[in-house]
């Protein structure tokens, strides 16, 4: 079995589409409750990534 879970660096910038999450390609990556909590919970994923991928670089 070869299914993939969690997000990947590729799957960034994450964008909240209503109340719905997406990959910067359009994959569906979840829904939340309402659209506030989508772009929190998009802006929250984006910076956390952001932030890992410099850790990367200035280690």
């Amino acid at each position: 079995m070869n299914k993939t879970t969690g997000l990947t660096p590729d799957d960034f910038p994450i964008e909240a589409d209503k109340d719905k999450l997406k990959t910067h390609k359009g994959e569906p990556v979840g829904t939340a409750k309402t659209e506030q909590i989508a772009d929190e919970i998009a802006d929250r994923l984006n910076e956390h990534a952001h932030q890992e991928e410099q850790d990367r670089w200035s280690a």
